[in-house]
């Protein structure tokens, strides 16, 4: 791996931030952008940011992004909070991406260490097989402990 192409500077976002609906659209519209064949609708990535960035109970999280010099988001990752432990993780990380021009440069892993050192408890997430990110999971200590099976009624 190189280096960051770019000095990038993370920041951690609470709820009790309140950051706004621009804040929420352009962490949309990143992740709806670089997460390529693994992302979701915008519609659902919005609603995944309002859950992390809500203050109503039983909801909350976070979200990480990494900013360049010129303040453009390069990586974010969103977590959001399950309401559970021991059973089932304290924290689902249910997005994360990195801009293409910044993909091997260490963006990724500074997202990683930065969402594992403020979340509080046990981290899941889910990712696909064929994702080269899954590497990046393995080596900064997550594993796979169970394989995911949904049942979708109306499909």
């Amino acid at each position: 791996m190189s280096e960051i192409k770019e000095q990038v500077k993370t920041t951690i976002t609470f709820p009790s931030a309140d950051p706004g609906m621009e804040f929420i659209e352009e962490v949309a519209s990143f992740l709806f952008t670089h997460l390529d064949q693994y992302g979701d609708k915008k519609e659902d990535i919005i609603k995944c940011l309002n859950y992390a960035l809500s203050t109503e109970d039983g909801k909350g999280g976070f979200v990480v992004t990494a900013r360049s010099s010129t303040g453009s988001i390069v990586g974010a990752v969103v977590v959001n909070d399950t309401g559970m432990s021991g059973y089932i993780p304290e924290n689902i990380l249910v997005y994360i991406a990195v801009d293409r021009s910044q993909r091997g440069f260490g963006v990724g892993k500074k997202l990683m260490k930065a969402t594992m050192d403020n979340a509080k408890g046990a981290i899941a997430l889910h990712v696909e097989p064929d994702n080269p990110a899954r590497h990046l999971y393995a080596k900064v200590g997550f594993t796979n402990k169970y394989l995911e099976m949904r049942y979708h009624p109306d499909a």
